[in-house]
């Protein structure tokens, strides 16, 4: 069986992760002695010891767990910032291109898109690379997400009994233009310059949309909404965890999508809405699942080869 270690098992992520090895007998979970799990020493001999080791930790401890690394077959999986743009690096999004899933097929050192980007670069990639959205354009996103994304801290604080008043409403966060998923949404799309970048956080627990409105008379090409839509159709064509909503999906007749209508679902669901003028292309996705441990698995499992969606609800 191939040996798994998840250094960071008690984050948010890797307790999904390790969920969801439970309905698996292809994996073994070699684990730390939870006394010892900020240990150096025993973490290194735990990674070394492993086939794949997932990283789920802030970057300077995903940064310090690569350093660790004496064994040359063992394959890291980090699901934290740290790696995301790094050269040698595979970026794990299969769906973006043969190569990129190659990479992922082949690679030793792979790092786990963030959750925002990932609904960003699904919709972004495609326009840039077929030619349509030009590098230079001045791209703006804005993002609704469930507070699972904000990790354990956040989670207790919307949980709590006694919760504060604000916690009951959406809050728009990020507003110094930082977001720490800035720069792979530029780097992997090839802009040239960062998004402007709107995050929401809601209250509700998983479960994300992420939104990029576009002036057609900005586009490179005559653009309307049948020729984005039949363009995203045609890349994202055979996938299984990426689809293209039709026009008679009821978010496009409605005019209404929700935040957590995926939430458990481990794909990704794109809509293109809008008219003559402007165009807006939309991302709904599990912000645990397709953005996070989803995403990890998916990458494992084409590591190793079998079922692409093995352990996954597709």
């Amino acid at each position: 069986m191939t040996k798994v270690f998840i250094d960071g098992s008690e984050g948010t992520t890797g307790l999904r992760i390790f969920e969801r090895f439970e309905k698996r007998d292809d994996v073994e979970i070699l684990k730390i002695d939870p006394e010892l799990r900020k240990d150096p020493a025993e973490r290194k001999r735990l990674i070394n010891s492993s086939d794949i080791t997932f990283l789920c930790l802030p970057d300077a401890a995903a940064i310090e767990s690569v350093s660790l690394v004496e064994n040359e077959n063992v394959v890291i999986i980090d699901t934290s910032t740290a790696h995301r743009t790094e050269e040698g690096w595979a970026y794990g999004f299969a769906e973006l291109s043969k190569e990129h899933r190659d990479r992922i097929v082949n690679g030793k050192r792979i790092a786990v898109p963030g959750c925002h980007a990932t609904g960003f670069i699904s919709l972004v990639y495609p326009l840039v690379s077929e030619g349509i959205m030009p590098k230079d354009y001045p791209v703006s996103a804005f993002s609704l997400t469930g507070y699972s994304g904000g990790g354990k801290k956040m989670i207790a604080a919307y949980e709590a009994e006694d919760k504060a008043d604000e916690l009951f409403a959406p809050r728009e966060y990020a507003l110094s233009q930082k977001h720490k998923h800035l720069k792979e949404m530029k780097a992997i799309c090839g802009l040239d310059r960062a998004p402007l970048f709107s995050p929401i956080v809601d209250d509700y627990y998983s479960g994300m949309v992420v939104s990029v409105p576009m002036y057609t008379d900005m586009l490179k090409k005559d653009a309307t909404v049948e020729s984005i839509h039949e363009m995203f159709v045609k890349f994202y064509e055979g996938s299984r965890f990426v689809s293209v909503a039709p026009f008679d999906d009821p978010v496009c007749t409605t005019g209404f999508i929700a935040g957590n209508s995926l939430s458990g679902y481990d794909g990704l669901k794109i809509f293109v809405t809008g008219n003559e003028e402007r165009i807006v292309v939309s991302s709904q996705f599990d912000n645990l699942g397709k953005g996070a441990s989803g995403a990890a698995m998916q990458c494992m499992n084409l590591v190793l080869g079998c079922d692409e969606a093995k352990g996954l609800n597709i």
